[in-house]
């Protein structure tokens, strides 16, 4: 009989991280749908959900299909993943629900959001290893 080391386990991430992840996410498509009324000179808060809803929607479903509670801070993993399921998901639920979207509004969008979503990300990547120094290979 052979005796094999058990790999460790790949550590959960902290359930403050998650929600607060989640929230970050759902915060940040509340402030790029705020920005958007602003720039057409609408109230931004006064029709704000209707705005933000399709998008919402799409965090929620990027965040499932990922599995973003898995490792909710990660860049490319769960950010890239959740941007793309908010941009297509809240395009095509603004098109279902009669809101319209432009191509320059889907540009803009594109840009903005992935700003967003995957750029506090990003920083948090990068500030991380800043404070953890280079790690042994």
């Amino acid at each position: 009989m052979t005796f094999e080391p058990q790999k460790p386990a790949t550590p959960r991430p902290a359930t403050g991280s998650i929600v607060g992840a989640f929230a970050i996410d759902i915060v940040l498509v509340g402030v790029f749908s705020a920005i958007g009324r602003a720039s057409h000179g609408e109230d931004a808060l006064a029709g704000l959900l209707e705005t933000a809803w399709p998008f919402l929607v799409g965090v929620v479903v990027g965040w499932l299909v990922q599995q973003a509670w898995r490792d909710p801070l990660s860049p490319v993993r769960t950010g890239l993943g959740v941007w793309g399921a908010t941009l297509v998901v809240g395009m095509l639920l603004r098109t279902l629900s009669g809101q319209g979207i432009a191509i320059p509004f889907v540009i803009v969008a594109a840009i903005v959001l992935f700003a967003f979503l995957v750029g506090w990300r990003a920083i948090v990547a990068v500030v991380t290893r800043v404070r953890t120094g280079p790690t042994a290979k």
